[in-house]
């Protein structure tokens, strides 16, 4: 008798638990301890071959502890058959759409979206830079754009705050809109008294404080890097536009107001990092685990040094040669 393990059942750990206490009898404990299941495994007399159906949507629910699993399942004499193919992971692709966080259709995003954090700046881009844009999204009020920029087709999204919200939009249209590139213009704080407000960094890898990566299943630290061909096309286009632009690491934090023994930047300014944000590290982790393209171009919207900060409608509507260099290399 073979037991089958369907990936589009199982969108996250409770429903994997839930199904794997099902076909095994497994107790509560799995799921807290991988060692746990390997115990509940090796309890098992009969030996069934396991068909793991749309491999591919448990591994993006699950990502590293799916790889594990079938490690586990494999060490216990059982036959795992992993059951994706091209067409089958196309399809499950399309099954994910419309989400619970964007109701556009399929072919509704361009393959390069533009990713403000603010709702009213996507709105912005969309009506002064893009020709024919239409809405495509406003789950939440997070409003999405497609038109077309000298010709080419553009799609501008916001992204909200924060690296769970981030990574939640960069997720789904990677791995379910078919988008390649996500190029992130937003705001960030100078951490280095060489950066002036108005001024544009390009974020070469992100730093965190973020628990976001150990969902890879990676032991250690990542600091990913974004995508070389975008920055060194915004590089390019910063320079065809008179604006120069910096490159160098970026710090995303997961917190905008710090308790405790609060928040010191002479650590990260002594390692040479630009900038403070709050996105860029789900950003870039999600691209390269997607094997997609990813930049954040960030103009410097107050200081931690100098303590000078912009207005809230001037971060929402001038940052004009950010979008420009963004929309130039889309």
């Amino acid at each position: 008798m073979s037991m089958i393990l369907d990936g589009k059942k199982m969108t996250g750990r409770k429903e994997l638990h839930e199904e794997l206490q099902k076909a095994f009898g497994f107790g509560d404990h799995y799921g807290k301890n991988l060692d746990a299941l390997n115990d509940c495994l090796s309890e098992i007399c009969e030996k069934e071959p396991v068909c793991i159906k749309n491999a591919a949507l448990m591994k993006d629910a699950l990502g590293g502890y799916a790889e594990k699993m079938v490690e586990v399942f494999e060490d216990n004499g059982f036959s795992v058959t992993l059951s994706d193919d091209e067409n089958e992971q196309e399809e499950n692709k399309m099954s994910n759409i419309p989400t619970p966080h964007i109701n556009a259709p399929e072919g509704a995003f361009a393959p390069t979206v533009l990713m403000p954090g603010d709702p009213l700046r996507a709105k912005y881009i969309a009506e002064n830079y893009l020709e024919d844009a239409v809405l495509v999204n406003n789950v939440r009020g997070v409003q999405g754009y497609t038109g077309t920029y000298k010709g080419k087709r553009v799609s501008v999204m916001a992204s909200g705050m924060g690296i769970p919200s981030i990574g939640i939009y960069s997720y789904e249209l990677f791995n379910f809109y078919g988008v390649e590139n996500i190029i992130r213009v937003g705001s960030a704080g100078a951490m280095t008294d060489k950066l002036k407000l108005r001024d544009i960094v390009v974020g070469m890898s992100a730093y965190t404080n973020s628990s976001y990566g150990r969902q890879f299943g990676f032991e250690g630290t990542l600091a990913p890097c974004c995508s070389y061909g975008l920055l060194k096309k915004a590089v390019e286009a910063g320079e065809k536009l008179g604006q120069n632009i910096v490159p160098g690491p970026v710090y995303s934090s997961d917190n905008f107001y710090a308790q405790g023994t609060g928040f010191s930047s002479a650590p990260l300014m002594k390692l040479g990092v630009l900038c403070v944000e709050m996105e860029t590290y789900a950003l870039y982790l999600n691209a390269a685990a997607a094997g997609k393209n990813a930049l954040s171009i960030l103009t410097i919207s107050d200081s931690l040094v100098t303590g000078e900060s912009l207005p809230a409608e001037d971060r929402q509507n001038t940052f004009t040669k950010m979008m420009e260099i963004a929309l130039e290399i889309a």
